[in-house]
């Protein structure tokens, strides 16, 4: 049989309903006119029969049919029904749900223990799928997601400081990150006739053995990058001083006089400190 969903369109409840009360209206009438033992018995054993093939289908809601093994379809339409009594009924709701899963320890592209854990929005879009592809659809949801994000995350490093020739990091590669995420689910999970709305990373940071070593070096890269950055900024601002005052003709230095002012200019420029000025009321040889 193919994995194909089917709609069943079954008989209005209210109608069977009548139909039953009819029953029951005739037995009793009857019994009236003749043996109202075996009226009364008659009519008990038809709407026993009857009444079994009741049910309900709630807004976002669902009943695969089946009927000895042989699936008849899928009722997906809101409201009270009657089908064959026979038929059996599994419910399955096309709500969508999320799944928050537990925080794993898994290994990063470049070998770093990490946990991470992700946040699922899915649905259930082939009943048939859901009900006879796997075994316990919301089981399976839960263990492929585990698996997903397992591999997802050995694919990418947690940031780049080990790897600078990865542009895409588990840190700041979250567009991507996500989307990889959530091909990498719709695919496990289409078996279960499972849609994927949504999925993204819930939790992300380095395991607690590692977590202390990572946010000193992460303290240590900002701060020779800021220094960088000053330095950069200082060298500027003194070769431009020693270009105004030679432009300016306000004073002549020879090379001993610009290596003191730079140098001093460079101590006041990257000092973590404020400097103390010493005047000099003197000449500039003392």
């Amino acid at each position: 049989m193919e994995n194909k969903e089917k709609i069943y369109n079954p008989i209005p409840g209210f109608m069977m309903l009548l139909v039953v009360l009819a029953v029951i209206g005739g037995s009793v009438a009857a019994a009236t006119v003749g043996d109202i033992r075996w009226m009364i018995i008659v009519g008990g054993i038809i709407t026993v029969l009857i009444l079994p093939g009741f049910f309900v289908v709630n807004p976002n809601g669902s009943k695969v049919l089946v009927f000895f093994g042989d699936y008849r379809g899928t009722v997906k339409r809101n409201g009270f029904f009657w089908v064959n009594p026979l038929y059996s009924k599994q419910s399955i709701s096309l709500r969508a749900r999320n799944f928050d899963s537990e925080r794993v320890k898994v290994n990063d592209k470049i070998g770093n223990p990490i946990m991470i854990s992700v946040i699922l929005v899915w649905r259930v879009k082939n009943t048939y799928q859901a009900a006879f592809e796997v075994d316990r659809y919301g089981e399976f949801v839960r263990v492929q997601s585990d698996a997903a994000v397992r591999k997802m995350a050995g694919m990418y490093p947690y940031d780049n400081f080990e790897d600078q020739l990865s542009e895409v990091t588990l840190r700041s590669g979250v567009a991507e990150v996500n989307k990889a995420l959530e091909e990498e689910l719709s695919n496990r999970l289409s078996i279960a006739g499972i849609e994927v709305i949504e999925a993204r990373i819930g939790y992300l940071a380095y395991a607690t053995e590692i977590a202390s070593a990572m946010l000193r070096r992460q303290q240590a890269t900002a701060i020779v990058a800021a220094r960088q950055k000053i330095v950069e900024g200082a060298v500027g601002m003194v070769e431009m001083a020693l270009e105004e005052l030679s432009k300016k003709d306000i004073i002549h230095l020879d090379e001993e006089k610009k290596a003191a002012m730079v140098s001093n200019l460079m101590v006041v420029l990257c000092s973590e400190k404020d400097t103390s000025p010493v005047i000099n009321t003197g000449t500039l040889n003392q």
